[in-house]
């Protein structure tokens, strides 16, 4: 490499602290900020260029202009790893030669970061939308460039061997499993920005500790020099397992250990079952620990993880008690990155992480050997028990990975539900991305409804323990084709309607992202695939992709169907709530097709809409009898008393309606014998008589109290705003005699109820 190349590489790159704090200010900013002298023609030169002016001094102009979406990733990446303490990094994107006999053969790198014993080289891409796109050529040429750069980086820095790693960090990009398979091949890591997120997330927890994390994930299984790794130990027997109990100095245990969050960091590491560090507990036990003098008598539990075919070396003492199952020793502890995991006391060990006493304190540790992950698992379980809960959606995320391996066909398909759930939810090209409650992240859509809604469907057939008792529309015994199959399926279709439905999908709190619209859709999918299994359309043999076609054409029936939905069904259908609420809107979008595809068989549907037709025909009549008796009746005839005193009824009431009253009253009486059982002429009205009244005296008694809220201004006087006393009329005497009240129909008298009885009679 020659002196003027090596002068305009180091041109590039910063060694000195100060020199990145300051660098690093500026990435963590969303703009650039600059400022000129007022009236300058560089001034002009940066507002003619698009910057905008922040504040105007007595002397000086302060402006600032936002960073393109490709700068404000690649700063954020850059920013990472400065606050992660790498020593050394370069100040903006620069060109990299890889081929010491052609040096205008260079690779683009976007962020360089070194310390004393690593170098990583990132490349950054991102998009402004989530997308999919192929890296494949560029991580191809990268097979062939890598030597290369490995040599030339070698060739910077002398005397040193420092261990290297590329990295693919991406934001709102998906990546196709070739370019993961060719990461793979070349030892190289992909950072989606949900990784890079949790670094930083780490970072604000941990501070510089988190580096930790980060190493163990970058070269797990390769050594760390200069670690002293011989430590006094007792070994044991415990639950069928050899375990050895010992202390050891935080920062020890640090650089070989390693904590399973469940995040997208880990999630090729399945399965991962720690909750992320909490920052508020994190400084309790710091402040216990720096500024009170507490310590933690009770043992961080640890799982040693050993190479194939390699064993842990313990030195057993010479000096032994006989009787004892116990014995003393020297324990060798592997000096490599992510050589132990810590399955319970992450927080005890973080909380030395950043303290005066990481080196000279000692915690106490148990450390099993070579524990299945599964195991690890359940010992998180047990270990947890008793503490705070597991929540379902993280015994849900565990299943996925804990059962899978099952004999049992019933853990099986648990662990399926859990792991097309978990697809559903963390797959980048799922229309669910990131709105699927994963572990304890608490989204709209949790993996316990996805559970209930794949058990509900046919798509899994029935098991028992040890037999397949009923093959599924896609589980036929085999776990990983079901997998793929259903996950594809389902993403194809939801897929379909995000893109049909693109403004109401993105609506926060929408009525298709949410539980009962995942059931609800779930179980209409299943209802067409069944359709078209019995009349021979399709069968267990098909593709996904011929499936969606065939079901193409019912979607497009539901795509219009919340095209047109309108605020009194949303509220309906979002009110409903249990089992009976996924009932309902289940069957509801079972209701919308059927007026299309009437050739549909819905298996319950007709009982279903005349169980609840029955129980809305109930609640109608009780509202409308409210409305009539307790309203109505009292309010009118409050206005009239006022108004006409004494002969309010005489004068009130219109003639015809007076005399009727006055008749039926009168023809009552006659069959009573005791006077003070006879009935007023005012009891004999009926809900159409109200109105009557009301008309007759509208603009000087009614026309405030009885116009509803939002028709003051409609067409057709006093006629049109009464008109709602004239459907609830309508509605009362069907509903006396073989009438189904229909949904839209009962919410419509709610909202008459909730707008009448909520304005009480002085204000009336």
């Amino acid at each position: 490499m020659t002196e003027q190349i090596r002068d305009s590489i180091f041109s590039n790159i910063i060694s000195d602290e100060e020199e990145i704090q300051k660098l690093l200010r500026t990435k963590k900013l969303d703009f650039y900020k600059e400022s000129f002298n007022n009236g300058s023609s560089a001034l002009q030169e940066k507002l003619e260029d698009g910057w905008e002016v922040d504040a105007i001094l007595k002397s000086k102009t302060k402006i600032s202009k936002p960073k393109t979406n490709e700068t404000l990733f690649k700063d954020k990446v850059w920013a990472l790893f400065a606050q992660l303490d790498f020593k050394t990094l370069n100040r903006e994107s620069f060109d990299f030669p890889y081929d010491k006999k052609d040096l205008s053969l260079v690779h683009r790198i976007d962020v360089f970061a070194k310390d004393e014993e690593t170098v990583l080289i990132i490349d950054c891409r991102s998009s402004l939308k989530n997308t999919q796109c192929t890296f494949t050529k560029e991580l191809e040429d990268l097979k062939y460039k890598k030597a290369g750069i490995i040599n030339s980086i070698l060739a910077l820095y002398p005397h040193t061997k420092p261990k290297f790693k590329y990295i693919l960090a991406t934001r709102n990009i998906g990546i196709s499993t070739d370019d993961e398979a060719i990461l793979a091949k070349i030892d190289a890591a992909h950072f989606s920005e949900e990784v890079i997120d949790y670094y930083y997330s780490l970072h604000s927890q941990l501070g510089i500790a988190a580096r930790y994390q980060l190493l163990g994930s970058l070269f797990s299984g390769q050594e760390i020099p200069d670690l002293e790794n011989r430590i006094p130990a007792i070994e044991g027997k415990m639950g069928g397992h050899i375990y050895y109990s010992f202390s050891i100095e935080p920062e020890k245990l640090l650089k070989i250990g390693y904590v399973l969050h469940r995040n997208k960091a880990n999630e090729n590491m399945m399965p991962t079952y720690q909750r992320l560090i909490k920052k508020t507990r994190l400084k309790e036990i710091h402040k216990f620990i720096e500024d009170e003098g507490g310590y933690f008598p009770n043992s961080v539990i640890i799982n040693i993880v050993l190479d194939k075919n390699k064993e842990l070396v313990f030195e057993r003492s010479s000096n032994q008690v006989l009787e004892a199952i116990s014995r003393i020793g020297i324990l060798h502890l592997p000096k490599k990155y992510r050589a132990a995991y810590i399955i319970d006391g992450q927080h005890r060990l973080y909380g030395y992480s950043n303290s005066r006493y990481k080196n000279t304190n000692t915690i106490p540790v148990v450390a099993l050997v070579n524990l299945e992950r599964s195991e690890q698992v359940r010992l998180f379980m047990q270990i947890n028990e008793n503490q705070k809960p597991v929540s379902k959606d993280l015994r849900n995320t565990l299943d996925a990975d804990l059962l899978w391996d099952s004999e049992s066909y019933i853990d099986q398909i648990r662990a399926l539900k859990s792991r097309i759930a978990i697809k559903l939810g963390e797959d980048r090209n799922s229309p669910f991305f990131n709105k699927i409650s994963i572990g304890e992240d608490k989204k709209a859509i949790s993996t316990q409804q996805i559970g209930i809604a794949l058990s509900k469907s046919d798509f899994l057939g029935k098991v028992k323990a040890k037999e397949v008792e009923k093959t599924g529309t896609f589980y036929t015994g085999n776990l990983n084709r079901a997998y793929h199959n259903i996950s594809d399926f389902l993403i194809t279709c939801f897929g379909y309607l995000k893109d049909e439905l693109e403004e109401l999908w993105s609506q926060e709190g929408n009525i298709i992202v949410i539980n009962k619209g995942f059931y609800g859709l779930t179980m209409l999918l299943n209802d067409c695939i069944n359709h078209l299994l019995n009349h021979d359309i399709i069968d267990k043999n098909t593709s996904v992709k011929e499936i969606f076609e065939e079901t193409r054409i019912y979607l497009n029936t539901i795509v219009q169907f919340y095209k047109r939905i309108d605020e009194i069904k949303i509220n309906e259908l979002k009110s409903a709530y249990g089992t009976p609420g996924d009932a309902k809107y289940w069957r509801t979008l079972q209701i919308a097709l059927r007026e299309d595809f009437p050739e549909i068989h819905f298996e319950g549907l007709n009982e279903y809409i005349k169980k609840e037709e029955k129980e809305n025909n109930e609640a109608a009549f009780k509202y409308i009898r409210e409305i009539e008796n307790t309203y109505l009746k009292g309010v009118v005839q409050q206005k009239l008393e006022e108004e006409f005193g004494k002969n309010w009824f005489k004068k009130g009431v219109p003639e015809k309606t007076y005399s009727e009253a006055i008749a039926l009253a009168a023809k009552k009486n006659r069959e009573i014998d005791d006077e003070e059982d006879e009935k007023e002429p005012w009891d004999q009205l009926h809900l159409i008589d109200y109105r009557e009244i009301i008309l007759k005296n509208w603009q000087k008694l009614f026309e405030h109290t009885f116009t509803k809220p939002g028709e003051e201004k409609i067409s057709g006087g006093k006629e049109a705003k009464t008109k709602w006393i004239v459907e609830l009329n309508r509605i009362r005497n069907e509903n006396s005699h073989t009438y189904y009240v229909t949904g839209d129909e009962l919410s419509y008298i709610e909202e008459i109820y909730d707008w009448l009885m909520k304005t009480p009679f002085s204000k009336a």
